[in-house]
């Protein structure tokens, strides 16, 4: 497992992005799974930078890791901010037009749709948002 370790802030998305691009590029991954790892990460990170902790910006860590016998890409992002399950967060009507829709809610519903699997849980203080993207990458 490669790990990284950030301060909330919207500046750090770029070094989140491409520690976990360069993972995925040692792996051999596709260009399509590294564009919807990308767009998570994009999604996620802001959403922990604006409003994980009150006091402003708090420690993020990012772990990374390839489970060889399901060949997921496994992002993990780990914070110490208010505890927040965006697994519960509504999903918002796409149907509506946009102009109807009110704000907010659709990042946390594209990244839900873009992973195969999404696991939350709140530990000893800390929130904890796992993301597995299945490949075809051999093992």
């Amino acid at each position: 497992m490669k790990e990284l370790r950030v301060t909330s802030n919207v500046e750090n998305i770029p070094s989140v992005k491409n520690f976990v691009l360069s993972e995925l590029e040692n792996l051999g991954c596709t260009e399509r799974l590294a564009m919807q790892m990308k767009m998570a990460v994009d999604e996620l990170f802001a959403n922990i930078s604006f409003y994980a902790y009150d006091s402003g910006a708090g420690p993020v860590t990012v772990q990374f890791d390839f489970e060889e016998t399901s060949s997921a890409a496994v992002l993990t992002f780990i914070d110490e901010g208010k505890p927040y399950n965006p697994l519960e967060a509504e999903e918002p009507d796409v149907e509506l037009e946009a102009e109807l829709r009110p704000i907010g809610g659709l990042g946390i519903f594209l990244v839900r749709n873009l992973m195969d699997d999404m696991l939350y849980e709140y530990k000893d203080g800390r929130n904890i948002l796992t993301l597995k993207k299945y490949t075809l990458v051999p093992s």
